[in-house]
């Protein structure tokens, strides 16, 4: 069974709906969307669970080894 983390690559804040995208294995911008789309629709109340969420989800574990085509900085 796959852990689920917040993402060190795929990130605009925190990185939880790039892990959450990997976890699923679709796309991060569908997952952002519906993350508007429901904080939005339920008047703030996802932005709570979003922040309780990245408060409780740890960062995927640092890679032990460099790999320029893994390491975002030198895309």
């Amino acid at each position: 069974m796959r852990k689920l983390y917040r993402s060190r690559t795929d990130h605009r804040l925190t990185g939880l709906c790039g892990g959450i995208a990997a976890w699923l294995g679709i796309d991060s911008t569908i997952v952002r969307l519906i993350a508007v789309i429901a904080a939005v629709c339920s008047f703030g109340t996802m932005m709570l669970i979003y922040i309780l969420c990245s408060l409780v989800i740890p960062s995927e574990p640092r890679m032990h080894h460099f790999d320029p085509y893994l390491d975002h900085r030198y895309r």
